[in-house]
């Protein structure tokens, strides 16, 4: 059973291999802490650099406006009434929250239109990166007033375009 920790010191711990006994086990001890460190650094250093990956940018709404151009036919024949804010409606400090709302209808619509998972993956993935904080200075969703699909959509490719602009 002590030939075991002697392997282990010799394949990560390249110190002095002729050491015996207690100077080998206690090596081993001080070597096998600091793994521990190495390894906690490792995955502080790979949780930051992801990070970045989480949040979304400029251009993924620019990469929202495409994709919702795609999928803008498919959308076209609902006959739903959705809560659709104009850019003029809300403070600019309210724009991540209403386009919050906008996402969500449209994920609403995705569903009761049954367009194909594939297709409306751009939007759950956006919606899901959304990062919003709740401000109570914003208006809930359903304050604002209700239009058909047409509408919706021009003031939503507005939005994005506002927060492309920005």
């Amino acid at each position: 059973m002590t030939a075991l920790p002697v392997i282990l010191f010799q394949l990560t711990c390249h110190r002095d291999q002729r050491a015996r006994g207690f100077q080998i086990q206690l090596t081993c001890k001080v070597c096998r802490e600091s793994h521990k460190t190495q390894v906690w650094l490792c995955l502080l250093v790979l949780s930051l650099l992801s990070t970045p990956t989480c949040a979304n940018s400029v251009n993924e709404a620019g990469d929202l406006r495409i994709c919702l151009n795609d999928l803008i036919h498919n959308v076209k024949k609902s006959d739903a009434m959705l809560y659709a804010p104009g850019i003029e409606d809300f403070p600019d400090f309210c724009k991540k929250m209403v386009l919050k709302c906008y996402m969500l209808e449209l994920i609403m619509v995705l569903d009761e239109e049954e367009i194909g998972r594939g297709s409306q993956e751009c939007v759950r993935d956006f919606n899901y990166n959304l990062q919003t904080t709740k401000n109570d200075l914003c208006p809930a969703c359903e304050t604002y007033t209700l239009q058909n699909i047409t509408t919706f959509m021009d003031r939503l490719m507005d939005l994005l375009e506002n927060l492309n602009s920005t």
